[in-house]
């Protein structure tokens, strides 16, 4: 892998950590390297932080080539696996997106109808249920709304965004976050509401149009 793409891959570590998308250890980001090799951020290291060197390298099986990589990666893999197009995975813990998973448990998608943005940019965000930390169950929980979508939230831990570039990874878990932060601010002023069904349709027929990939 070239010098540029660590260099990209670092400073979107940088980004997220800096809008509070990271914290401390958290999150991971990997980029498929070629049919058969994954890059990896490492385990136990500050994303803030992060060099060219403690950069993982692993097949597409799992097996380590060098350093050690995240406790997530078996998430990471089974994206790649469902995910042709998939290039760049990225795993953050955007605060307001999880805080909603714990407040409101009964959802099992974004409200859809609620914002514009939410279906032009991105169609739906569905919630996967609940896995516990670095067991492959983190990626099982995933496939039913794999390939269809990009941006996940994964119940009371986290989000993944996948792209066919990094810009577009990065992109999918800072539009959530912010999607999320308006549903949290909805909620506080009474409640969502919803767009009329006409326009909700139009603009699913809009966003068929822009294609697949997060905006």
């Amino acid at each position: 892998m070239n010098e540029f793409i660590f260099e990209q891959i670092i400073d979107c570590c940088k980004k997220l950590n800096a809008k509070n998308l990271l914290a401390s250890a958290d999150g991971n980001v990997s980029y498929r390297h070629s049919s058969s090799e994954i890059y990896i951020t490492p385990t136990g290291i500050n994303k803030a932080h992060l060099k060219k060197e403690d950069f993982a390298l692993v097949d597409d099986n799992g097996a380590v080539k060098k350093g050690k990589p995240s406790s997530e990666l078996l998430m990471h893999l089974a994206v790649f696996k469902a995910c042709d197009k998939a290039k760049v995975v990225v795993h953050a813990h955007p605060p307001t997106a999880i805080a909603l998973t714990v407040a409101r448990p009964e959802w099992k998608e974004y409200p859809v109808g609620a914002l514009s943005e939410l279906i032009l940019a991105l169609g739906s965000i569905p919630i996967a249920e609940y896995a516990r930390p670095g067991t492959e169950q983190m990626g099982s929980v995933l496939r039913p709304y794999l390939p269809k979508n990009r941006v996940i939230v994964m119940a009371r831990h986290g989000a993944i965004s996948w792209g066919e570039s990094l810009e577009e990874a990065y992109n999918g878990m800072e539009r959530l976050e912010h999607v999320s932060q308006i549903l949290k601010s909805a909620i506080l002023m009474g409640g969502i509401t919803s767009l009329p069904q006409a326009e909700i349709d139009e603009l699913k027929r809009m966003r068929v149009q822009l294609g697949d990939r997060t905006l």
